[in-house]
């Protein structure tokens, strides 16, 4: 199937994170049931929302709960860690499943000076090929939040200094090839498929390509920027001994349910939960229908989420599959991994099934 998936183990409303990390367990073994390809785990940190603060941690354990479906993270953040422990905790995990195991790497606080920079020039939004590309959201301020800068000292040793982007990706290559002049064990000669995750045309889009590695594109996180981002990997592209040809995965906020009426209630929460996390406050456990309704929403509130709101795609399993055809056809995307999050449990499960019913009869 060219469908994966994309979890954070989200903490709900009255929920715990035990409670969340083994929903992620059970969804897990379901996804490979259904049919998925893939099943990465995110990496977030200070969020009362989230339990998916330690990928490599989560990544063993749903790889020893299932036994076919791919697993890998989406993305470790490389800004907060060594190359060299990195591919150690792979390595580790590759060793048990071996041929199972996806590294995919992200830049992640490493771009936020570059956010903070600018505010992006004013740009109207535009539909290509019938999927929506919005305005551009402005990082800048949110990349500036105070929080965000306490929160990298935390991540890091007083003192230490981040890398170049490219050359921890080279460092990573080099200590699972076996080409670097010291040796991680485990990890080398690992046959974990290696990944880079962007949101731009910028670096990561430029290093995948360059290195011939496959590129993950974020939809349901910047959607305004998504055709830039695989153009730049497609154009920087060249042949590896891991590709010979660019391969793209495309990343989308879904939610699927037995009608339009049910699917639009259970997604009713997500726009108060994106709120909670650009305004820096960081992502608040997932609310309730109710508690979405009781939100008191101003003209800036709704600025704030609407690129996310409208990008996201809910409805039937039918409707969602079709739109989800658009977007894999006007990127170009080989995979699509979709990322679902309702308060309940069991909603959640049901659109995963759902969709990979709809999907199965039109990939």
């Amino acid at each position: 199937m060219t469908l994966s998936i994309l979890d954070l183990a989200p903490i709900t409303s009255g929920g715990t994170a035990r409670a969340a990390l083994l929903n992620t367990l059970d969804l897990a073994r379901r996804a490979e049931a259904f049919g998925y390809h893939r099943y990465w785990l995110a990496e977030h940190h200070f969020a009362a929302g989230v339990a998916s603060s330690a990928p490599a941690v989560l990544i063993g354990l749903v790889a020893a709960a299932t036994s076919r479906i791919r697993v890998g993270s989406g993305a470790v953040q490389l800004g907060h860690q060594t190359p060299l422990s990195v591919v150690e905790q792979f390595g580790l995990i590759d060793a048990l499943y071996p041929g199972r195991i996806d590294l995919g790497i992200g830049r992640s606080g490493q771009r936020r000076t570059e956010l903070a920079a600018k505010a992006p020039p004013p740009e109207a939004g535009r539909v290509v090929g019938g999927l929506l590309i919005p305005p551009p959201f402005d990082w800048s301020r949110l990349a500036k939040h105070p929080h965000l800068a306490f929160h990298a000292s935390l991540l890091q040793q007083p003192g230490a200094r981040t890398p170049d982007f490219a050359e921890q990706i080279d460092d990573v290559i080099a200590f699972l090839t076996g080409t670097h002049e010291a040796h991680a064990v485990p990890g080398e000669g690992a046959e974990v498929e290696l990944w880079i995750l962007g949101s731009s045309g910028g670096q990561s889009a430029q290093v995948a390509g360059e290195r011939g590695l496959p590129f993950a594109a974020n939809y349901h996180v910047s959607p305004s920027s998504v055709l830039d981002a695989v153009e730049a990997y497609r154009e920087a592209f060249k042949p590896s001994k891991a590709l010979a040809e660019p391969y793209v995965i495309v990343s989308a906020d879904v939610v699927v349910a037995a009608d339009d009426a049910t699917a639009r209630e259970l997604a009713k929460p997500y726009g108060l939960w994106v709120r909670s996390i650009r305004t820096g406050e960081g992502a608040r456990t997932y609310p309730t229908p109710e508690e979405a309704d009781a939100h008191v929403w101003s003209a800036g509130d709704l600025a704030l989420v609407k690129d996310r709101i409208d990008t996201r795609f809910v409805g039937t399993p039918d409707a969602v599959a079709e739109r989800l055809h658009v977007l894999r056809k006007v990127t170009g995307a080989d995979e699509l991994l979709v990322t679902t999050i309702t308060h309940d449990h069991a909603d959640r499960v049901r659109s995963y099934e759902l969709l990979a019913g709809a999907w199965d009869g039109r990939s």
